[in-house]
């Protein structure tokens, strides 16, 4: 007797789905062109459940252990980014104890949590400022965000000497910014 799953392909009536929504008579077009029209009609159907899923799965807001990308807040105004910089900036030098401690965890969920409000105002912020400022705080902006993303990793593999030079790299640049702010 054959494996159950042979014989249920061998059935009659199981059929391929390509077989299935190809009709090959002497009516309809070529094969070729059925096919086209069956590829690109799978390739749509692909295209818009990934369009589908990736709008739910950005829009989740219960992921509270993820990097938010986001740039911007819309509608937020250069004062208001000003205003928020502050807080934003000293609830991740506030994660001094958690490192100290070595709660690594808890860690890395206020890094992420701080670090992305705190990249939405300096980006809102850098935009604002006069063209000949905006490279030099970009550079800036940059190697703030990778000491921020190498203290995530060295948090991740609770490497405390790498996660204190990424701090100490990170207060630094801080200073940096708000010399040139």
């Amino acid at each position: 007797m054959a494996p159950p799953t042979l014989l249920a392909l061998n059935s009659p009536h199981h059929t391929p789905t390509l077989s299935r929504n190809l009709n090959f008579s002497k009516s309809s077009s070529s094969p070729q062109n059925l096919l086209q029209s069956y590829t690109r009609r799978s390739a749509a159907t692909t295209a818009l459940a990934t369009i589908f899923l990736a709008r739910e799965a950005l829009s989740n807001a219960n992921v509270a252990s993820a990097f938010d990308l986001r740039m911007t807040v819309p509608d937020q105004t250069v004062a208001e980014a000003e205003i928020g910089i502050k807080t934003h900036v000293q609830d991740l030098l506030n994660i001094k104890p958690l490192v100290d401690s070595q709660s690594w965890r808890d860690a890395q969920k206020a890094l992420r949590e701080s670090s992305a409000y705190l990249r939405q105002d300096l980006y809102t912020i850098i935009q604002a400022k006069p063209k000949n400022l905006r490279p030099q705080l970009r550079k800036l902006y940059s190697k703030l965000f990778n000491s921020v993303t190498r203290l995530d990793y060295a948090a991740r593999s609770k490497d405390a000497t790498t996660v204190q030079d990424c701090y100490d790299n990170m207060v630094s640049t801080l200073n940096d910014i708000f010399a040139m702010i």
